[in-house]
Formats: C-alpha cells, sequence, structure tokens
C-alpha cells in the first residue's frame, strides 16, 4: 500500500476523530480506509488508534506519531503546492545554449520581447559552437542543426530548414571574376568553417547528380562569424548556411554563387532533455520560440534561391 496515503489517513482520523470522514475526505471506501490503517499499525508494529461503540481515541503513541506525522504533511503539501505553482508559472533561471552565430543573429534579438512577456524568468545563454551535452551541463534547451540526438531520452522539435550556399561580396567577384562552374572554385578563395562535417569536401546536387568537390581554405575557423566577417571584407567564397548569411543577400553585402546546385541542408531544431514535466519556464520559451520562427517564415526565406554570379 501507499506509506503516505496511510499516514495522511490517519492524520485525518486524529483530526476529525472519524474513520469514516477521513475516508470521505481521502476519496477511499470506509473497507479501505480500515485496511490501510491496519497496514500501518501493522508497518509500525504499534496501536494507533482505539475503538469502541461510541468514539474513536487516539493512543499514547498513536498520539505522539499525530504530533510528528502532521507537520511533515503539512511540508509535503506545500512542496507539491511549490512544484505546482513552478509547472504553471514561469520563473527562475532558464539556460539555453546556441552557436555564437545563431545566438547574436537569432536568439538575443528577441530576448528582450521574451523576458518582457515573462518578466520573472532570467535567462543564461551559453555560447558553444561545439554541441554540449545538456545534461551534464545543465542545459535547458538547446538550438541544434541536427537531426538526431544520440541520448534517447533527448527531445527535439524541429523549427525550421535551412540551405548552404556559397556567397563572396561584390568587390571580391568584382577582383577575381565570377564563378560560373564547379570547376571554377579551384581558381578561388575559399572561406571554410572547421566544425561543418567533412569541411574540405563539398557535396553538391543537380538534377538528380551529385558532383564531390575538395576544397582548401585560405582562411578557415571554428566560429562562422569570423568567415562572415572575412567575406564582408572581400576575402573570399563563403560556404555558410542561409540563416547567418540571409540578410547580408538581402542586402546585397554579399551575392550567392553557383546558387544552381544544391548542398546538403541543415534542420534547425530545439533540444531539450525530456518531454514530460517540462517547468513553465522551459514551455515558455519552446512556445515562444517556435511561435517566432513561424511568424518570422524562416524556413521559407532560408531555402529559397537567391540566383547565381
Amino acid at each position: 500500500m501507499d506509506h503516505w496515503t496511510e499516514i495522511e489517513l490517519f492524520v485525518r482520523i486524529a483530526e476529525s476523530g472519524s474513520l469514516s470522514r477521513a475516508a470521505e475526505t481521502l476519496g477511499l471506501s470506509n473497507a479501505a480506509a480500515s485496511r490501510h490503517l491496519v497496514a500501518l499499525e501493522a508497518r509500525l508494529g504499534a496501536r494507533l488508534v482505539e475503538r469502541n461503540t461510541r468514539r474513536l481515541y487516539l493512543t499514547d503513541v498513536g498520539q505522539a506519531f499525530f504530533q510528528r506525522t502532521k507537520p511533515i504533511l503539512l511540508d509535503l503539501k506545500d512542496a507539491e503546492q511549490s512544484a505546482n505553482a513552478a509547472s504553471l508559472n514561469p520563473s527562475g533561471t532558464l539556460r539555453v545554449t546556441a552557436s555564437l552565430s545563431f545566438a547574436v543573429q537569432h536568439l538575443a534579438p528577441v530576448m528582450r520581447e521574451y523576458t518582457r512577456i515573462y518578466p520573472e524568468v532570467r535567462v543564461h545563454i551559453e555560447v558553444a559552437n561545439r554541441y554540449v551535452d545538456i545534461i551534464d551541463q545543465n542545459i535547458d534547451v538547446a538550438i541544434r542543426t541536427r537531426e538526431s540526438e544520440p541520448d534517447s531520452n533527448t527531445t527535439i522539435r524541429r523549427l525550421a530548414e535551412t540551405r548552404r550556399i556559397l556567397v563572396a561580396s561584390p568587390g571580391y567577384l568584382a577582383q577575381h571574376g565570377p564563378l560560373r562552374s564547379l570547376e571554377d572554385l579551384s581558381a578561388h578563395r575559399l572561406l571554410i568553417y572547421t566544425y561543418a562535417n567533412n569541411p574540405n569536401e563539398l557535396r553538391f546536387s543537380r538534377d538528380g547528380r551529385t558532383t564531390v568537390v575538395q576544397v582548401h581554405g585560405l582562411l578557415e575557423s571554428n566560429d562562422g562569424q569570423v568567415l562572415r566577417a572575412a567575406a564582408l571584407d572581400g576575402m573570399g567564397v563563403l560556404i555558410q548556411p542561409t540563416y547567418i548569411l540571409y540578410e547580408d543577400i538581402v542586402a546585397g553585402r554579399l551575392v550567392p554563387v553557383l546558387d544552381a546546385w544544391d548542398l546538403p541542408r541543415l534542420t534547425i531544431n530545439l533540444a531539450y532533455p525530456s518531454r514530460k514535466y517540462l517547468s513553465a519556464r522551459v514551455r515558455s520559451f519552446i512556445d515562444f520560440f517556435a511561435a517566432h520562427f513561424c511568424k518570422m517564415d524562416y524556413e521559407r526565406k532560408w531555402t529559397a534561391r537567391f540566383g547565381a554570379r
């Protein structure tokens, strides 16, 4: 039997002086309540309640047990109410991790609105270009660009798909000439992100045909913002996802090249430790951020073709 139910029943009996009233309070039948009481006394090896034809009263042992268990039961109720409140009212510290590029361009800009809506939540953003273990690092939500997680206890929620494309500044293209074919890549300076899968291998596809091109970078970095700055400065051809490059392309600061070809796409997901019993702050952020992505129509923008140079 449930030990907590036994103790709660005993406290209700002691308070009401009636087994039937205590049973009714807990939604138990009289027979079930009697079995709980008998089980509690058997487990303790002591008689707690005496009964006669007129009334029910506590034994000395029962009275002492009641004095000890009632405060404990009240503390348990308080703890349950606090936990329930935490699950309903977003508060506390929310720990989110993302790459530097994503954090700067898509996470930080929405924090003002999120904290305005949920003022009791404090946000800690952990920037990491490599994927951190969200359990070991006590992370609530991670923004990832991979389809699945190695830990089966991790839940993912899809946000959007994004293309990976090649871009260069207008100044670079004016100086070094356009790229009209994959063969032209060998004559150009490349800016390569070292944390990409197989960074020195570009797997292009078009019209059902796949071509693999081996490349080497004039500049390599484990951070997309370093490479983006170099591309804006006219240093070379950059290979990055459109979620990093879209605004630069729209503004004309960077120009897509070889855009008729596709590189393997990336899926942006939210990853979090468990689907069940999410705290209110985690649930609020997941729903807020997913709604933001939908409102901004990012997937349509980030999978569009921009034309080729």
